[in-house]
């Protein structure tokens, strides 16, 4: 608004000082507009489109138009009356009531134009803003006090209760066409404003026409607000017509929809507000016409269109989604479509709901993308993980029965992981070196997959190729498999491996460990963890240190090799888990009856379904074959 005040001032002090010269079309159309806009507070340009529709509705050249708002809008003042900018901020601003926080002084009663004036001002702001206003003067007896209002300014969009337009009202009293306002809460409200100055609202009030007994249909609120001579008022009908209106416009906006309606025999069409914002087109220049509306439609839903023009002239009631093109952006807009018909069934009116459907069907083709994406992502993985598995089979083949070795009796279990995807990289060694000691073994690479499956592969074949020809000293084939994982790809692979040397002569077991859980000894029926030399994750560092312990087998002895997979879950501590496989040892192990190996092997279970198993227990050899 302040704007616009400035701008009208720059024009007067233009004005000046080009002493009332003769002034150009563009410049009389620049200041015409200028003024407009300091008069009722609107944009610039809402003025000039308000010149060329004056114009166009009168069919006379704008200048001519702008030549006749300066005669009738120019003033002597350097500056616009307060007053005057007080008259175009209500009525623009007549949806908000203006209730103020502070009393404010009353205003001196002089104005600033002769009513007449006055009144064709405030006019021509109601014939600018939308909503329903009119303007009341007091009209008083001899005395001074108040015997009626006259009705000065109405906006064109006004329809009395009766049926008279807005032109029909002007210079018609209240007693006259409203007596039943006289004397009530609005004249009331009329006169206490024009005595304190004091903007009010009253309502919602019933309004009762003196031809109608029911009042219930018609409720009306009414804002008034003090300004030049009389008082500026907002009527907003609240009745059933209104109400069911407003339902309709929130449903429109609320839904996406709009309406249409087509009139065969007039050729006439009619749309909502709703199908307006749809097609993003100015309610001024009137509904699209066909051929315009057609040609928005994508080339590729041609034939969709063509299959329910074909229902529709079978009499069909249509429900379609299509494509359009609106101002470079494409909408999906649902359509249902149905048709007055007369009584050969052709078409005599057609009609329809609209709606925008764009965010829903975006929705629906990105959910349906992430989707097709899932899928692939679980065929691919699923191609993977058969190939995991079928490597993990080839590289750790599991035997059927026990294994005989010097000294030893050996028996493995590979417990597989119950979701096919969760393929892991568990492992197991049981060998003679070449100076006839018995090298022993188990790992766990992390991670699942053909990554683990492949790194598995690397540390097995490794073991068994150092211990072959280099070493089977536990701490050094460790240091060995450190060094090659470190240095493989990924970089960020690890894994968790216990190796151990039996000699078969001394019956002592020498054993390392690389961040992984202790053997389990059994003897006489009871279970204990070994301890545990110092030992680092394999590919944490470059140069880890790894220590060794010494313990002899005694007869009988059960020796249970293992990873985590045995005693590990969310759903319990490693304590809970560890507890429950040294029962099943020390069960086992305590019937002499018993074959142990099978037995036990046959008796433990995974403790975590989600991880791989591998279990590789070992049994001092006695003379009677177990």
């Amino acid at each position: 608004m302040e704007a616009n005040h400035g701008y009208l001032q720059r024009l007067i002090e233009l004005d000046v000082k080009i002493d009332q010269a003769r002034l150009s079309p563009d410049l009389q159309c620049e200041r015409a507009a200028g003024l407009l806009a300091g008069r009722i507070g609107c944009r610039i340009d809402e003025a000039h489109a308000h010149l060329r529709l004056r114009a166009t509705q009168q069919g006379s050249d704008i200048s001519a138009v702008a030549a006749a708002v300066i005669a009738a809008l120019e003033t002597t003042q350097l500056t616009p009356s307060r007053r005057l900018y007080k008259v175009a901020d209500e009525a623009l601003l007549h949806a908000a009531p203006r209730v103020p926080a502070v009393r404010r002084p009353q205003r001196p009663s002089r104005v600033d134009s002769d009513p007449g004036e006055w009144a064709g001002i405030v006019q021509q702001i109601f014939e600018t803003v939308p909503g329903d206003h009119i303007m009341v003067t007091p009209m008083r007896d001899l005395s001074g006090r108040i015997d009626d209002f006259e009705l000065t300014s109405v906006s064109p969009t006004v329809v009395d209760l009766s049926g008279r337009t807005g032109p029909q009202l002007i210079g018609r009293r209240v007693s006259e066409i409203y007596p039943t306002v006289v004397g009530g809460p609005v004249w009331h409200a009329w006169v206490d404003s024009l005595a304190d100055g004091e903007a009010r609202t009253v309502g919602p009030v019933p309004y009762v026409h003196p031809d109608e007994q029911r009042s219930s249909e018609h409720l009306l609120t009414v804002r008034i607000q003090p300004a030049g001579p009389g008082l500026i008022n907002t009527w907003i009908r609240q009745d059933a017509q209104t109400r069911q209106a407003e339902r309709i416009a929130q449903t429109e906006r609320l839904g996406h929809l709009g309406w249409g309606e087509w009139d065969l025999v007039t050729d006439a069409t009619t749309w909502s507000d709703g199908m307006y914002h749809i097609y993003e087109r100015d309610p001024a220049d009137g509904p699209l016409p066909r051929a315009e509306s057609e040609a928005l439609g994508l080339p590729e839903d041609e034939a969709l269109r063509r299959h329910a023009a074909e229902a529709f002239g079978r009499g069909e009631t249509i429900d379609v989604t299509t494509r359009v093109r609106i101002h470079d952006k494409i909408k999906y807009l649902r359509a249902v479509v149905d048709a007055v018909r007369d009584t050969e069934g052709r078409p005599v009116k057609i009609y329809g709901i609209i709606q925008d459907v764009t965010a829903r069907e975006t929705s629906r083709l990105k959910l349906a993308e992430v989707e097709r994406q899932l899928l692939e992502h679980q065929e691919n993985l699923a191609a993977e993980h058969r190939l995991a598995a079928e490597l993990q089979q080839i590289v750790l083949p599991i035997p059927d029965a026990p294994i005989d070795l010097p000294g030893l009796r050996a028996a493995v279990r590979y417990l597989p992981a119950e979701q096919a995807s969760r393929v892991g990289g568990d492992w197991y060694h049981a060998a003679v070196a070449d100076d006839g000691s018995v090298i022993l073994a188990v790992g766990d690479v992390a991670g699942h997959g053909v990554q683990a499956a492949a790194t598995m592969a690397q540390l097995r074949h490794a073991l068994a190729a150092l211990a072959a020809t280099t070493t089977g000293d536990p701490a050094a084939l460790l240091q060995h498999l450190n060094q090659l994982i470190y240095s493989s790809v990924p970089p960020d692979a690890t894994a968790t491996a216990v190796v151990a040397r039996y000699d078969p002569a001394t019956q002592n077991l020498t054993w390392a460990q690389a961040g992984h859980p202790a053997p389990l000894l059994t003897r006489d029926g009871v279970t204990v963890e070994l301890p545990r030399p110092r030992g680092t994750l394999l590919g944490a560092v470059r140069r880890p240190r790894y220590d060794t312990a010494t313990t002899t087998l005694g007869p009988n002895d059960l020796l249970l090799l293992y990873t985590d997979g045995l005693i590990e879950h969310r759903s319990h501590s490693l304590a809970d888990g560890l507890a429950a496989v040294v029962a099943v040892l020390d069960r086992v192990t305590a019937n002499p009856n018993r074959r142990p190996l099978q037995d036990l092997l046959a008796e433990l279970r995974r403790a975590n379904p989600d991880d791989d198993t591998c279990i590789l227990a070992v049994r001092r050899q006695r003379l009677s074959r177990d």
